[in-house]
C-alpha cells in the first residue's frame, strides 16, 4: 500500500480493539488519530491510501472523550486563591495529578474572595494546551427564579452547582433550580447547570430530579478544594484547619462540610450509579456538556471526526486504565504497577 508519507510525515496510530464513544453511543469501532486529531478512516483509506503505522490493542476498553472540569478549586494541597509566590507550581500540580482521574481540560476557579485576590491570582492564570506535564487550562447564587430567567435573557448560560449554596426549592418561586424547567428561555438557549455529584453535597434523589427534568443542560463538576486528592486526617488548608474523612470535609471540631474532595471519575461513576442512567450519558456530562457550554464541542468534548485526539480508556466500572492528550499518552495506570 503507498506509503503515508505523501501527506504527512507523522505517524498514524490506530486504537482497536475498543468501543468508541461517538454519536450518543458505545459503538464498536477503531480510532484513527494523527498529529494530534481524529481521523476519518474513509478519508485516510480512499483520499491518501494510506494505512496505521501503529497498532495498539485496547483489549476491549471504552474510549470516550477527556473530561473537562470547569469547576475546581484546588487539590492536592493546592488553593488557586491563595495568591502565593509558586502559585505557578501549584496550578502545575494539579494539572499533573488530575491526569490519572480522566481529566483532560480544565477551568481553575476560585472562591469568593475579595478583590485583591482575583487581582492577584487571575494575571497568573493562562490559557494552555494539554500534554505530559498536565491537562490543558481552557480560562454562588442566590438568585430567585425571576432574576435568573432575566439573567438568561441577557446571555447566562451556567447555574453554578446546583442545589448547593442557593436559595432552597419552594413551590411558589422554584428559586433558579425552576430554570431546569422554565418557559421564558429564549428559542435556541440552553441553560446548563453544575451539579457535584459527590454522594455528599447532592442527595441522589435531587440528583435525579435535575438529571430528568433537563438531562441535556447537565454538566458534572467538582468544585474540589484544596483537599482532593490528600489522606485522610488533618489538614491546615489556607486559613482553616479542616477534617477528611471519606468524601467528607470538615472544618476541624465540626459537622459543617468544606467543600468537595471527590475526583472527576468518581463523580461520573456516582452519577451513572445515582440516576440509572446510560454508561454513554454518563460520561457526556464530563466530556461533551462542559464543551458546549464553553463553545468549544467543535474541538473537544466528542471524538468526532477532526477533534482533538484528548481521549481516555475505562474499563466497564468506569476507572480510568490510561489517559491521552493530543493523541499521546499522558498516564497509564499499569505503569504504577496498580
Amino acid at each position: 500500500m503507498p506509503s503515508n508519507k505523501s501527506v504527512s510525515d507523522a505517524p498514524i496510530v490506530q486504537f482497536t480493539n475498543c468501543r468508541i464513544l461517538r454519536s450518543h453511543q458505545l459503538q464498536r469501532e477503531d480510532l484513527w488519530v494523527r498529529e494530534g486529531k481524529i481521523l476519518n478512516p474513509e478519508k485516510l483509506f480512499f483520499d491518501e491510501k494510506g494505512s496505521a503505522d501503529i497498532q495498539l490493542d485496547c483489549k476491549d476498553s471504552i474510549i470516550a472523550p477527556g473530561f473537562i472540569d470547569v469547576q475546581i478549586n484546588g487539590g492536592f494541597g493546592v488553593d488557586f486563591s491563595l495568591a502565593t509566590d509558586d502559585f505557578k507550581s501549584g496550578i502545575d500540580l494539579v494539572s499533573q495529578k488530575i491526569l490519572s482521574h480522566g481529566v483532560t481540560s480544565f477551568c481553575p476557579t476560585l472562591v469568593t474572595s475579595p478583590p485583591s485576590v482575583y487581582h492577584q491570582v487571575l494575571p497568573q492564570i493562562s490559557i494552555r494546551n494539554g500534554g505530559a506535564h498536565g491537562a490543558g487550562i481552557l480560562g454562588h447564587s442566590v438568585a430567585n427564579l425571576s432574576q435568573a430567567e432575566e439573567a438568561v435573557q441577557h446571555g447566562a448560560t451556567f447555574i453554578t452547582h446546583l442545589f448547593n449554596a442557593m436559595l432552597p426549592f419552594h413551590h411558589r418561586d422554584p428559586g433558579i433550580v425552576g430554570l431546569l424547567t422554565s418557559d421564558k428561555i429564549p428559542a435556541g438557549r440552553r441553560v446548563f447547570y453544575g451539579m457535584i455529584s459527590d454522594g455528599i453535597h447532592t442527595n441522589p434523589a435531587a440528583l435525579r430530579i435535575a438529571h430528568r427534568a433537563h438531562p441535556k443542560g447537565l454538566v458534572l463538576v467538582t468544585d474540589a478544594i484544596a483537599g482532593m486528592g490528600l489522606a485522610p486526617g488533618r489538614h491546615t488548608l489556607g486559613q482553616q484547619v479542616v477534617e477528611i474523612d471519606g468524601l467528607n470535609t470538615y472544618i476541624a471540631g465540626t459537622k459543617t462540610l468544606s467543600g468537595s474532595v471527590a475526583t472527576m471519575d468518581t463523580c461520573v461513576r456516582h452519577f451513572q450509579e445515582a440516576t440509572g442512567c446510560s454508561v454513554e450519558t454518563a460520561l457526556e456530562a464530563a466530556s461533551l456538556h462542559p464543551a458546549q457550554l464553553l463553545g468549544i464541542e467543535h474541538k473537544k468534548g466528542t471524538l468526532n471526526y477532526d477533534s482533538d485526539a484528548d481521549f481516555l480508556m475505562l474499563n466497564d466500572g468506569l476507572y480510568v486504565q490510561a489517559t491521552y492528550i493530543a493523541g499521546e499518552e499522558v498516564w497509564r495506570q499499569d505503569a504504577l504497577g496498580m
